[in-house]
């Protein structure tokens, strides 16, 4: 999700899975199960793997869990018939809004999503309908107090980044997701902890939001968000200071 800067809807998402923590590692289970499934479970030799497992232990996931969820996927185990799907769709004022779903069971989860998008006053659509409006990258969030600007772009440039910005107090470090287990390890490497990180979808323009339409397009990126098979979700929207402001007030 894009909000006023990049950092906007990464925080607005980790706010929401640090308060359901179990829910969190069921949803990194999947992207473990579906790692190994695609790429053997070995992550020395499979660089998704290896990303999964860095993002399964840095949210202190049980080692016991995670090479559960590796066994599900090679095979070892019962449980590794998960696949991935793409839905597209559009929310209030005409924001586009993109679901990267996990699923056992996609005649279940189309109709949930689907409704999800009714509720909130959105409509699923196509296949493409907006995809091509996004580009897929990784991202990593420093608070710009806690970091050297000129250490922290030597490092990242080194590893693999290829922008480094400062939106407000925040520095953005965006690259390619095939170099984010590398820079990943880079930043840990230099003892430079990010305040988050993920591999998301950034749109190339953006929607500017009134505050009902803000406030909708909030509630259906957070019900999205929350269902147990989305994995992640991306919107084109910007929200100002002043429409925020006014959020916050009511």
């Amino acid at each position: 999700m894009a909000g006023h800067s990049h950092w906007a809807g990464i925080k607005h998402k980790k706010a929401l899975v640090d308060n359901k923590r179990g829910k969190l590692w069921s949803k990194l289970a999947k992207q473990l199960i579906v790692a190994a499934k695609m790429g053997g479970g070995d992550p020395d030799m499979n660089i998704r793997l290896r990303t999964a497992i860095l993002d399964a232990k840095a949210v202190s996931m049980p080692k016991d869990n995670i090479e559960r969820a590796i066994k599900k996927g090679t095979g070892e185990l019962e449980g590794g018939d998960v696949e991935e799907i793409l839905y597209e769709g559009y929310g209030p004022g005409g924001v586009a809004v993109m679901c990267e779903i996990m699923t056992d069971n996609r005649n279940r989860t189309a109709p949930e999503v689907r409704k999800l998008f009714e509720i909130h006053g959105g409509k699923l659509g196509a296949t493409n309908c907006v995809g091509w409006m996004f580009d897929r990258k990784a991202m990593f969030v420093f608070d710009a107090a806690t970091v050297d600007e000129e250490r922290l772009t030597e490092i990242a440039l080194e590893a693999g980044v290829d922008d480094v910005t400062r939106e407000g107090d925040k520095f953005e470090l965006i690259c390619d997701p095939e170099a984010y287990s590398q820079v990943a390890e880079a930043l840990e490497a230099a003892g430079l902890t990010p305040e988050a990180k993920e591999i998301t979808r950034i749109p190339q323009n953006t929607v500017a939001l009134n505050a009902d339409d803000a406030r909708k397009v909030l509630k259906l990126v957070e019900a999205l968000d929350d269902h147990d098979d989305v994995q992640n979700v991306s919107a084109n929207f910007d929200i100002s200071d002043e429409v925020m402001a006014e959020l916050e007030a009511r």
